[in-house]
């Protein structure tokens, strides 16, 4: 079982429920972060002591406050941690469900559970706790039927990242430079041109303005 577990979430309510699942699976430490840059400052301490976090539950959104914070999100900060510790292993635990999010960062590599926050969210947690221990990965019920629907209607990056761009005020010349830059493809600007065309055609939009409001509307941006 996990020896060192570190929790990233906001609301203590949701800490206190998440520590009584670890207590009962005997977890012997067990550390909270109400922010992203506190969470990703406990991980780098516990590396340089060479006693790093071996599971990290991790909610997606953080309620901004007074404080200035670098890493902002969730998956901000899973991204960071598992490009400095591959071998953690990494549990969503969030109230998003929406198909694009859980995709994406399934598509990412960065996670190997996602726990949907509901009224059987922390049984949940527990399976997934469980099935990591036993080298599996894991999604609530509620997640895999999302995935398993034929019908979700999911982006690429290159899709994705093209209406962020234009949604953000870049010319079509500024967002094939940012394409290229990242090494996104097709990047050139007649295939940028075409796909707008057929997003617009796809989602009855008007004009780029009208898509972006739309594909915002849906979270796909």
């Amino acid at each position: 079982m996990f020896k060192k577990v570190l929790v990233a979430e906001d609301m203590d309510s949701i800490n206190h429920a998440v520590a009584s699942v670890l207590r009962e699976l005997d977890i012997p430490e067990i550390t909270h972060a109400q922010y992203c840059d506190k969470a990703w400052l406990l991980a780098k301490k516990a590396s340089q002591d060479h006693k790093p976090f071996d599971l990290l539950i991790c909610d997606l959104s953080f309620k901004q406050d007074h404080r200035e914070e670098k890493i902002t999100s969730g998956e901000e900060l899973i991204a960071k941690l598992k490009s400095e510790n591959p071998e953690l292993k990494v549990i969503v635990n969030s109230i998003e469900d929406h198909p694009q999010t859980v995709k994406d960062l399934w598509n990412s590599g960065h996670i190997d559970a996602y726990v949907c926050k509901d009224r059987h969210g922390l049984k949940e947690l527990k399976e997934a706790i469980l099935h990591l221990n036993n080298g599996e990965t894991y999604n609530s019920p509620s997640i895999e039927k999302i995935l398993k629907q034929n019908n979700v209607l999911t982006l690429n990056d290159f899709e994705i990242n093209i209406v962020k761009f234009l949604a953000n005020g870049f010319t079509q010349d500024q967002i094939q430079q940012e394409l290229k830059s990242k090494n996104i493809k097709p990047s050139s600007k007649s295939a940028i041109e075409k796909r707008l065309k057929e997003l617009r055609e796809e989602f009855h939009a008007n004009t780029n303005p009208h898509l972006i409001g739309i594909m915002k509307d849906l979270k796909l941006i």
